[in-house]
Order: C-alpha cells, then sequence, then structure tokens
C-alpha cells in the first residue's frame, strides 16, 4: 500500500514557472499580493480530505494525491497586470478639457510658489541689510541734499499740525461764545419788550449782542476756510509726498541689501558656479538702482511743487487770517466783510456745517 502510494506520488505533475525553475512562483511587489493569489487559487481548507496533520485524513497525514486537482497556487498573470496598471483617479477624463484644465491649474500653483519664494529671498536680504546699518556693519546709500529736504519736510508737517490743531481749539471755542452772544442777545430782546421800565437799556444791549454775533459769524467764516486750507496742505499734499518717501526709503534699503550681495559674491571665489550667481546679483542690481532713481527723481519733483504750493497757499491763509482778526477786534465791521469778500470766503452761520436732524436719521 505505502510502494503504491509512493509511486502514485513519484509520477504526479510538478508546476513549473516560466523560468523553468521548479517549485518557486514568480514574485510579486510585496507579501500581501502573495497571500492574495493563494486565498484566491488556492484549495478549499474546509475540506477535510486534504487537510494534513491527522485531523480528519488518512493515517500518518499523508495527503492522497489523487484529491488533489492540479497544483496548490497557480500563477495568474492577469492579476499581476492588473496590480501593477494605475488604477484611474476619480474623475478622469480622457477628453482635452480636463487637461487642460490641470495644466492651468498647476501653472498657477507654479507661479505663485514662485512669487512666494522670491518675496521670502527679498524679505530675507532687505532684513539682513537693515540690522546691518542698525549694528553699524553695512553700508547704505546716503543723498545728503535728499535726506535733508526730507527732515525739513518732516519738521515743517508737524509743526504745521500744531497750528492745525491750535486754529481748530480757536475755532471750537469762538463758536461756543457766539452761540452764547446770540442766546444772550435773544434774552435782552424779550425782556425788553417784556419790560417797559428798562425797556431801552434792554434794547440797545440786545442790537449790541446781535451785532458782536454777526460780526463773530464772519470770523468764524474765515478762521474754517483758513482751518480747511491748513487740513488739505498738511493731511493730503504733504501726506501724499510722504508716501512717495516712504517708498523711496524701502526702495533705497532693498538697492543697498542686492548691492551688498553683489559686493560679497565679487569678493570670493571665481569658479563657474559663483560666476553664474554673480551674473544674477548684477541682474538684480541693476533692477533695484534703476527703481531706485526712478523713486529719487519722483521724490525730488515731488518735494519741488511741495514747497512752491505751501509758499503759495499759506501765503493766501495767513493775510486772510491777520486781517480778519484785526477787522474783529478793531470793531470794523466794513473791513471785516471786505476781507471775505476779498478772498471769496462765503459767510456761514455756526451750527450750519452740522447735518440737519432729517440727514441724521
Amino acid at each position: 500500500m505505502a510502494d503504491s502510494i509512493m509511486s502514485k506520488a513519484a509520477t504526479m505533475e510538478i508546476p513549473i514557472n516560466s523560468n523553468g525553475d521548479t517549485g518557486t512562483l514568480q514574485e510579486d511587489d510585496s507579501l500581501e499580493q502573495d497571500l492574495q493569489q493563494v486565498m484566491v487559487s488556492g484549495p478549499n481548507l474546509n475540506e477535510t480530505s486534504i487537510v494534513s496533520g491527522g485531523y480528519g485524513g488518512p493515517a500518518g497525514g499523508i495527503i492522497p494525491t489523487s484529491s488533489i486537482k492540479g497544483p496548490a497556487v497557480r500563477f495568474n498573470p492577469e492579476y499581476l497586470d492588473r496590480r501593477r496598471a494605475p488604477a484611474p483617479g476619480p474623475g478622469s477624463s480622457n477628453n482635452n478639457g480636463g487637461n487642460s484644465t490641470e495644466e492651468v491649474s498647476r501653472g498657477v500653483a507654479v507661479e505663485k510658489l514662485d512669487s512666494v519664494k522670491k518675496w521670502g529671498i527679498n524679505t530675507y536680504k532687505c532684513t539682513k541689510q537693515m540690522f546691518s546699518e542698525r549694528f553699524g556693519r553695512g553700508s547704505r546709500t546716503v543723498d545728503l541734499e535728499l535726506e535733508a529736504q526730507i527732515d525739513v519736510l518732516k519738521e515743517t508737517k508737524n509743526k504745521y499740525e500744531n497750528i492745525l490743531r491750535l486754529a481748530t481749539a480757536l475755532t471750537s471755542h469762538f463758536q461756543s461764545m457766539v452761540q452764547t452772544q446770540q442766546a444772550l442777545g435773544d434774552t435782552f430782546a424779550d425782556l425788553s419788550q417784556k419790560s417797559p421800565e428798562l425797556q431801552d437799556e434792554f434794547g440797545y444791549n440786545a442790537e449790541t449782542q446781535k451785532l458782536l454775533c454777526r460780526n463773530g459769524e464772519a470770523l468764524l467764516s474765515a478762521v474754517n476756510f483758513f482751518v480747511s486750507s491748513v487740513d488739505t496742505l498738511v493731511n493730503k499734499t504733504m501726506e501724499d509726498t510722504l508716501t512717495t518717501i516712504k517708498l523711496y526709503e524701502n526702495t533705497r534699503l532693498e538697492f543697498d541689501a542686492y548691492r551688498s550681495d553683489l559686493e560679497e559674491l565679487s569678493l570670493g571665489p571665481r569658479d563657474a558656479a559663483t560666476m553664474v550667481r554673480i551674473d544674477m546679483a548684477q541682474h538684480d542690481y541693476q533692477i533695484y538702482r534703476d527703481k531706485y532713481e526712478r523713486l529719487r527723481s519722483d521724490v525730488t519733483i515731488k518735494l519741488k511743487f511741495l514747497e512752491e504750493n505751501k509758499v503759495k497757499v499759506m501765503h493766501k491763509q495767513l493775510l486772510l487770517f491777520h486781517n480778519a482778526i484785526s477787522a474783529y477786534f478793531a470793531g470794523n465791521q466794513e473791513q471785516l466783510e471786505q476781507t471775505l469778500i476779498q478772498f471769496n470766503v462765503k459767510l456761514k452761520p455756526p451750527g450750519s456745517d452740522k447735518p440737519s436732524w432729517l440727514e441724521e436719521q
């Protein structure tokens, strides 16, 4: 019986792979794939007639070869091809529209990445240059004449802001006085009608307060015109020039940063890689030099026109302020009115600049 079983075992077919090696299977990408292949192609382990180890099988745990149909593990080339083929992604399409959309998105992403990269490099260079200047280790480009003009402008702006603040306070206090004079004149006029024994006294005091109130309104119109003109000069004209100066100062810092970078590279070794970096640094240096020269020219022109405009505006406004104040406190009503006409100032009663109760709703 044993001889018969051994003879059958000797004549059974042994699986041979594509390379002619017996007992070996073609290796897959991973152990997991091998295990999956075994589970797909292997024998059914629930059949007790082919389980080894003496549980439900013949004596000695020998599996009869006649019960096994073919090899225990079969090679399936189609399965391997499916595993190695790339799976289509979600929403994939064969049309050109999807591909062009992906290319556009990829181009936008690359452009943004380059922009962020350039910004980071520029920020690093400028920060390095700023700290070098602050601690006295780096050099900076200085235009002595232009720097002096900028300092004068900043100092002038501070002084004009103080004039504007004081003139605004004067307007506020004087407007309160005019309103008080108007209320006092109305009270005198009312008492003149109700007090026959003091009618004349209350009457001429009422007329005096009304005259002072009318002159005060004229003076308020002149001072408000003065405040408005100085405010425009300080907070618009001067501020616009200072904004250009800030751009100029930032560009000067960038120019010096790239200039220092080029100087450092020029002092180093002159190998091929360094020469390429020097050429790139020279290109960037020229770009920021042109930008610096352009903004320096803009600042010079704006400072020149600002000085001319400041002299012209303040000459007119200071003359208006002087004539109006002198005429008011001298009690010269005619001169005060002529001053308003001369400088094209419209008479505005107190509180006329405030919105009405309908506009506030």
